[in-house]
């Protein structure tokens, strides 16, 4: 077996665009679930939109890359506003019922036919990435190769780069709001938001903050999601996207500022190691053919860390640096 291939791949995921984007999309989430209570299944259709907001600007209307970032971050606070004026007022669940079916609605809006010459439909739209990478100043050089072992191009330590940045910001903006009067009444919604409101404090003001404030930290791991595959497809914000933002949220521990970060590096990095060791188990006859395929380790390696993920559950269910009242939620 080729244990150098197997080891590079998972180092590589560890800080890989694909676990900042989810990474993002799980300090959103945190925001949220962990610090105010809010059951949001729905957060793939924010990174959904944002990342929609780019490549139609630039690459069905022409329109230079920048304001495509502006028409992402407004889109993701109209969804928020769109999502939450109807139900924060009601019960913790109806949320959650609206989110779901709200990115179901999003996705299927950007597969229909009828708007292909606009969103691509099913096919997705590319060509909206040149812009970002000019702006690159890796570009032309041979990007990193250390050891043999982690190899990044330029292109790749672009993306890196400003997608390290924009997580270490959402933390360092999550960190302040949370240390400040405004997070702290937040949690105490997350406890009991009767008492709050006795309090003389808008419950429904407050939890539209955390939902537009959330979904906005969630578009820009968007962003990193399509400007690394220089494409957009809408299959890809599907609810399994949100249901891996939530595993990664518990993961890490709720309403830790850094869980999320932790949680989105463990998270790929064990399903990107297991599923390498089962592809080359297979490759090299260690793992007969008739009990695992190649093609079925996909799923075989979700089965795995889906088992770990609910002994996880059961003997610590707060995660990694959670706290177990973290997770208690008043849905009242």
């Amino acid at each position: 077996m080729n244990w150098q291939s197997i080891f590079s791949v998972s180092l590589e995921s560890i800080i890989g665009s694909t676990t900042i984007a989810y990474a993002l999309a799980a300090i959103g989430l945190n925001v949220h679930f962990g610090y105010t209570g809010l059951l949001n299944f729905g957060q793939s259709a924010f990174l959904g939109v944002g990342a929609y907001g780019i490549a139609i600007t630039v690459a069905t209307f022409g329109l230079p890359f920048f304001l495509g970032v502006g028409i992402g971050l407004a889109a993701a606070v109209l969804l928020a506003l769109l999502l939450g004026i109807p139900t924060l007022r009601l019960r913790a669940d109806y949320l959650a019922i609206v989110t779901i079916a709200a990115a179901e609605i999003i996705r299927l809006f950007y597969r229909a036919t009828d708007l292909r010459k606009w969103t691509g439909a099913s096919d997705g739209l590319q060509g909206f990435s040149q812009d970002f990478y000019d702006l690159s100043p890796f570009q032309g050089s041979k990007g990193v190769n250390i050891a043999d072992i982690i190899t990044f191009t330029d292109r790749e330590l672009w993306v890196l780069l400003v997608g390290w940045v924009l997580v270490a910001l959402s933390c360092l903006v999550v960190w302040l709001l949370m240390k400040s009067p405004w997070g702290r009444v937040l949690k105490a919604i997350r406890e009991d938001e009767d008492a709050v409101r006795s309090l003389g404090k808008s419950v429904f003001s407050y939890k539209m903050q955390s939902l537009v404030l959330g979904g906005v930290i969630g578009c820009l791991g968007g962003f990193v999601f399509a400007l690394d595959r220089a494409a957009v497809q809408p299959d890809t914000w599907g609810t399994e996207f949100t249901f891996f933002a939530y595993t990664i949220v518990i993961l890490g521990g709720a309403a830790r500022v850094f869980g999320p970060v932790v949680g989105a590096s463990i998270f790929w990095v064990l399903l990107v190691f297991i599923d390498s060791t089962l592809s080359e188990a297979i490759n090299n006859k260690v793992i007969p053919t008739w009990l695992i395929t190649v093609n079925q380790a996909g799923s075989v390696r979700y089965i795995l860390v889906g088992i770990g993920l609910i002994l996880l559950l059961i003997y610590r269910p707060q995660g990694i640096f959670g706290d177990k009242r973290e997770v208690m939620l008043d849905v009242r």
